[in-house]
């Protein structure tokens, strides 16, 4: 995808779709997410929603994101993993220009949610990004 193309639903479904796939295959994500998630299908349509919610101002999700984390083996780690797998699969997908809005918006949800679990998000390491911001 060209730099300057817009962020729209069709550029979030696909990096969603993609993105979730990886994550099913990764070493550490993939045990965490395969025991809470049943139905991919259901689950990528909901993280569609979410994603057109905060970063095209869509007003389509209606969950509760703290709540539907509660309950699972997730660790500050895993956090790490996930910021850099969404980053390069955001590279790969909506190009430097959109990685940039979405991995702020990423890394502010990624902390509100370590906060929300007890966790701490100040272990994550540094320098992660595979962009200059």
């Amino acid at each position: 995808m060209p730099d300057h193309a817009p962020l729209d639903e069709h550029a979030i479904a696909t990096l969603v779709a993609r993105f979730y796939d990886r994550v099913r295959r990764d070493p550490e994500l993939g045990p965490v997410f395969n025991a809470a998630v049943h139905d991919w299908d259901a689950h990528k349509a909901t993280l569609v929603d979410f994603w057109c919610s905060v970063a095209l101002r869509a007003a389509r999700y209606r969950g509760n994101p703290m709540a539907a984390h509660r309950g699972h083996h997730i660790h500050a780690e895993h956090f790490t993993t996930w910021l850099a797998l969404w980053e390069r699969t955001a590279m790969e997908t909506v190009g430097p220009d959109n990685t940039r809005i979405l991995m702020d918006i990423a890394e502010r949800i990624s902390g509100s949610l370590q906060y929300g679990l007890g966790l701490d998000p100040k272990r994550r390491p540094l320098g992660l990004s595979v962009i200059g911001r």
